[in-house]
Order: structure tokens, then sequence, then C-alpha cells
């Protein structure tokens, strides 16, 4: 295990490109200021401020993009509560969670449980279930974050999400739609919405996700 010392990267931090990418950004951009508990997070993670993935963690409490449509997990903060370290606690082993949406999707690296590409960003879509490769890794997935892109991925949600009233919502939020979205009858228009908390959207979506794969095949 390597010290705080090891991690802390002095001669290359990755942060000033971050910083960099978020005065550029298209989007709004909101990086929060670190947590007193930074360190033990970055201990947690194992990864130096070389990488945007260490650097996030110990420069920042996270990050809101596109006012919060997207938070991307650092050390926590009082807009962001949950810390990158404590989020992956007790998940599923083979990939780490660094990011999620308000329409209950969920950013993952992969550890080697979603595919042979370990080291790339997938993403757990509310409307199939099913973990997509996002075909980038962690550092172009923020640099992507921050650009028009980001909006132009969620142009593939059916519907218009711009008149949600429920938005902004606070980062340990997320909206979760009846039909659900990923059901023949589920869609953003459509679908009703309450806020419930990330947690509890991370649970019904490993729970439906199982009682999918269990489900009996019906015979054609």
């Amino acid at each position: 295990m390597r010290t705080l010392n090891e991690l802390l990267e002095s001669e290359d931090p990755a942060f000033p490109l971050i910083r960099q990418w978020a005065s550029e950004a298209d989007l709004p951009v909101e990086l929060l200021p670190p947590s007193a508990g930074r360190e033990d997070v970055l201990l947690s993670l194992q990864v130096s401020t070389r990488s945007p993935l260490g650097a996030i963690a110990y420069e920042t409490g996270g990050i809101l993009v596109d006012d919060g449509w997207l938070r991307i997990l650092g050390s926590g903060h009082g807009k962001l509560a949950r810390n990158i370290a404590m989020w992956n606690e007790g998940k599923v082993e083979g990939f780490l969670l660094v990011a999620d949406d308000v329409l209950g999707g969920f950013f993952a690296i992969n550890g080697g449980a979603l595919g042979p590409d370990q080291g790339n960003m997938y993403y757990l879509a509310p409307e199939t279930l099913e973990w997509e490769a996002l075909e980038m890794g962690f550092t172009t997935f923020v640099e992507w974050a921050f650009t028009s892109q980001l909006r132009q991925f969620y142009g593939r949600q059916p519907g218009d999400a711009d008149g949600f009233e429920e938005l902004p919502l606070s980062g340990e939020l997320c909206l979760n739609f009846y039909p659900f979205l990923w059901t023949q009858e589920g869609s953003l228009k459509t679908s009703s919405r309450r806020a419930i908390p990330v947690e509890e959207q991370w649970a019904l979506n490993l729970d439906l996700k199982q009682k999918l794969l269990d489900a009996p095949v019906s015979a054609s």
C-alpha cells in the first residue's frame, strides 16, 4: 500500500489540466472544494494525483456538470456528500463507480467485471439496465463531459428533460421513473417521476437487473 506522500504527485499533477478543461467548458462546471477527509479518500483509492481520478478525489469534493445533471465523485462536499471511496464500499467488485446523473444512470471504470477492456468507462443506462461500453478511459471521459457532447449523449433519450421542474437536484438525489425507462411503456416524456436517494436507485437497478436475469425465457 502506497503512502500519502507517494500518491501526491508534485512534478506532474493532473489537476491544473482539469481546471483548464473546466474553464474552457461548453457547459457549466463547478469544481467543489475538497473535504477534510480527502487524504483518507486518496489512500483508499491508491491512485496518485498524477491521474485525473486521483486529482479529482484529492483536489475536489466532486464536480457538478451542467448544473448538476452529471456528478463526478471526489472527496465529498455539502452539495455532493458521497465521496468516491465510501460510495464504492460494499458495492459489486470488478468496477469502480465514479459518476452518476439525474436520470438514475451510473458511470463506472471497468475493473474486469464489465468486459475485456479493463480501465475503460461504462454506463449503466436507465433505459436499458445494461452496462454500455463508452470506448474511452476516465481521462477522456472527464474532458468529454465538459463539452456539448454530454448533452448530445443524452439526446438519445426519448423526450426532453429541459422542463423537469424537479431540477436542479441535490447531488444525493436522482429521478426515478415509472413505468421504468427500460420498459416498452417507459419514457422521459410520459412516465411519472419522483426524486429518490441515489443509493436507493442503485439498489433498485441491481434488484431489477437480477430479476430480469432470473426471469424464465418465454417459449416462442
